[in-house]
């Protein structure tokens, strides 16, 4: 299809502005209309669709031809409609909303009196559409049955722990845990996303323009999590479950760095929480900050283990799949679509969500601190937020980690992943036994200790958390808590790197193919 020129503006300059401006290489032409109920106003935009991607998004996939070179997409909701053409300049109108409660898109409307104006019978038309709708119901109920069919047969594979890395490797992406999903041809899934942005090299979520109306198209269902942040909502985007992460106002600084981090080029990674967009929007009159990612139902790796004791290959996976998210923040890639080295600064068991019941994610980048090599650039955000206490480093405690070199950030998280570790390690079946799950230093410190009670334990007592005296018994459990008194030493520059404990994990695994991690 040749490329197209295309009709330009934005919001209030589609009224006001005399100067018709154009763009250029277009795949398709959109013309779009919103109705905003808090600004009780229409807005307007005009443009260029640069790729199908873009068209399933914006436009949706409803095809209509008005005559033998005229064809139209569309999308229409409640307070969106959207009109997208194959000719140059065909956007020169918006579609109209007739009513801002009504159902039913004006698009359908003026494909109507189109085909009535070309001479085609009212009755011809309602037949059509009667034709179409007993259609889509009947495609609808193939595609129902195949998606639960494929539900059932995932579920299967992942009780016999057999699925987890195929899936993986295949979707390349943090998707669901049910695995691919079955749609109608066409139709623009999560997993669509993600794999796009995976494929183009992109850490950024969805395009600008989406990701400016995205908190108009999704539906909050339930609140799933409260912080000293805001809150956590599981939401409905386009049919899908996602994560709405709501930060207080005063919180700002956090929702702009995770937003910065989280659009960082080539950030994306299985073993880090996918990231859809960020959005500013207004409920009571009171300024939201939403921050949109992939949903997990299984909730944080703090949730699981306080729920479930795990088998020795379930505990190693789960270590795995978390160090090898560290390790991607930790690493910088070098190149036209780099990455910076990131150390995140507050990992613990409730920043890491569970994909499924063998693989994990990280989440939470407010406090993240990036460095690049090339420049030396070391950006440290502000932010009046601090580090969880009960896994701050004893340099962090006692106030003598090197602020001005980016090694020392990565140590200290090498410090908290060996506390997430232990509590891991500590929630593993060995010979049929199990420990309840327990917070680190829960025998040393109140629920919520100050900072100079962890000071005292970690930085002057030199105190770590307990080892289970049946760790001896097992050569798995013996090796991981070498690992484990490495990466918490008081000497920093003592600690393993991310690397090296990835190394060791594989080393493990390789001593007993059983394990197969």
């Amino acid at each position: 299809m040749a490329a197209m020129k295309c009709f330009e503006c934005q919001y209030e300059l589609c009224e006001t502005d005399p100067n018709v401006k154009t763009c250029d290489n277009a795949f398709l032409c959109y013309s779009t209309t919103t109705w905003s109920p808090l600004k009780r106003i229409y807005e307007y935009n005009k443009g260029c669709i640069p790729d199908r991607h873009h068209q399933q998004l914006i436009c949706g996939t409803k095809l209509s031809k008005i005559n033998d070179t005229h064809h139209v997409f569309y999308r229409s909701h409640t307070t969106y409609n959207s009109y997208c053409c194959q000719q140059d300049l065909c956007n020169d109108w918006f579609p109209k909303i007739i009513d801002n409660t009504s159902k039913t898109a004006s698009v359908n409307n003026e494909i109507v009196n189109e085909s009535a104006e070309s001479g085609v019978g009212v009755m011809f038309v309602v037949y059509i559409m009667a034709a179409i709708f007993i259609i889509m119901t009947v495609i609808g109920v193939i595609v129902f049955r195949l998606r639960k069919k494929h539900k059932q047969k995932m579920s299967h594979l992942l009780r016999t722990g057999l699925s987890t890395t195929n899936v993986e490797k295949s979707s390349n992406d943090c998707t669901y845990n049910e695995g691919l999903r079955v749609t109608a041809a066409g139709d623009s899934t999560l997993r669509e996303v993600f794999e796009h942005s995976v494929t183009s090299g992109s850490g950024s979520g969805l395009p600008l323009l989406i990701q400016r109306t995205l908190a108009k198209q999704i539906h909050l269902e339930e609140c799933i999590g409260k912080g000293r942040y805001g809150e956590v909502w599981r939401g409905i985007w386009q049919s899908d479950n996602i994560a709405v992460k709501i930060f207080y106002s005063r919180d700002e600084m956090s929702w702009n760095r995770e937003t910065e981090i989280y659009s960082t080029v080539m950030l994306r990674h299985e073993n880090i929480l996918a990231f859809l967009g960020s959005d500013v929007t207004s409920y009571n009159s009171c300024t939201q900050l939403w921050l949109i990612t992939a949903y997990h139902e299984l909730g944080s790796l703090y949730d699981f283990l306080n729920e479930t004791p795990l088998d020795i290959k379930q505990m190693l996976s789960i270590i795995h799949s978390i160090v090898s998210g560290i390790l991607h923040l930790h690493t910088e890639i070098f190149g036209g679509l780099g990455k910076p080295a990131i150390a995140h600064r507050d990992i613990k068991s409730k920043n890491i969500l569970m994909k499924d019941t063998y693989n994990c994610c990280i989440a939470d980048f407010g406090l993240a601190v990036t460095h690049t090599q090339t420049t030396g650039k070391l950006d440290v955000a502000e932010n009046h937020r601090v580090g969880t206490k009960r896994y701050m480093a004893p340099e962090v405690l006692n106030q003598t980690l090197k602020s001005d070199i980016f090694e020392s950030y990565k140590m200290a998280d090498i410090y908290s992943l060996a506390l997430v570790l232990w509590e891991v390690v500590r929630r593993t079946r060995i010979d049929g036994c199990f420990e309840d799950y327990c917070v680190p230093y829960y025998n040393c410190v109140p629920n919520d200790p100050s900072f100079d009670d962890m000071k005292k334990i970690v930085s002057i007592d030199q105190q770590r958390p307990e080892m289970q005296e049946n760790y001896k018994s097992n050569n798995v459990l013996l090796q991981l808590e070498k690992i484990m008194r490495e990466s918490w030493s008081p000497n920093p520059s003592s600690r393993l790197t991310a690397l090296r404990i990835k190394k060791s994990l594989l080393k493990i695994s390789d001593e007993d193919t059983s394990l197969n991690v």
